[in-house]
């Protein structure tokens, strides 16, 4: 997928997810609320995550370029009043759009994963930032008692992107060549592919779909399976065909 081609979208969803994530914010009954998703976490703990995320690549997207040494972060910490949050969350939200738009697509930027499918550019960033506000806003709904499915149209691309970022590397696979289909009702079927090579991935045509013989198959909406990429709903939710182990062997070697 092109990334420039969609960046206006990407920044839709972006401040989109952002706007649903205050909203669990504020009708959260405490910051202090466990997230059960995030094993560890208050919600303010997720809250001061998410903006020092969207803080510290916009910071990346306008000083970096492909190549250079990892930036720290600048270490500030999100107030702990719930108003004051709620701003700064706002704030830092803004701050990344504005980088992005004035960054612009194409321009080359530092990014940790291996540039093999998605690429070390801003497009590629947004996207990414796409998932992070997604997956913390689902994880900011449980702990405020409220989960919601997730939208489609970002779910079916938080997939894609989950394998072209997170899932394509030359590290290799400690097993036996296999196979592993992933089939979102709504948005589409694609295969990962791991080897002695490392990983990758395609997507898959209807005819495709129907006609594979993988290793293994897992079946849900594109919401769910979103979840399980991110490891947020069990494997067992969901049906799957073929060698059961797979996908947690996958998990684990992630």
């Amino acid at each position: 997928m092109p990334e420039h081609l969609h960046f206006p979208a990407l920044l839709r969803m972006i401040d989109e997810r952002s706007a649903a994530f205050r909203a669990a914010v504020a009708a959260a009954p405490s910051l202090d609320a466990d997230v059960p998703s995030c094993p560890g976490w208050t919600l303010y703990d997720l809250a001061n995550h998410l903006s020092e995320g969207d803080r510290f690549w916009g910071y990346i997207v306008l000083n970096t370029a492909p190549g250079d040494e990892r930036p720290s972060k600048d270490g500030l910490a999100a107030p702990r009043e719930r108003e004051a949050l709620i701003t700064w969350l706002a704030d830092s939200t803004e701050q990344l759009l504005t980088a992005l738009r004035e960054a612009g697509p194409d321009r080359g930027c530092w990014a940790w994963w291996e540039p093999l499918a998605s690429p070390h550019t801003v497009a590629a960033v947004a996207r990414r930032r796409v998932p992070e506000s997604l997956i913390h806003t689902y994880d900011a709904q449980l702990a405020s008692g409220s989960p919601q499915e997730l939208p489609t149209t970002e779910a079916g691309d938080a997939i894609e992107e989950f394998l072209a970022t997170v899932c394509t590397g030359t590290v290799p696979w400690p097993g036996e060549p296999a196979t592993m289909d992933y089939h979102a009702a709504e948005a589409g079927s694609w295969r990962q592919s791991v080897d002695a090579a490392g990983s990758r991935f395609t997507r898959l045509t209807a005819a495709e779909a129907a006609e594979s013989k993988p290793t293994a198959a897992i079946y849900g909406t594109a919401s769910e399976m979103a979840l399980l990429m991110y490891m947020r709903i069990p494997a067992g939710s969901l049906r799957m065909e073929g060698d059961a182990d797979l996908l947690q062997q996958l998990q684990e070697w992630g």
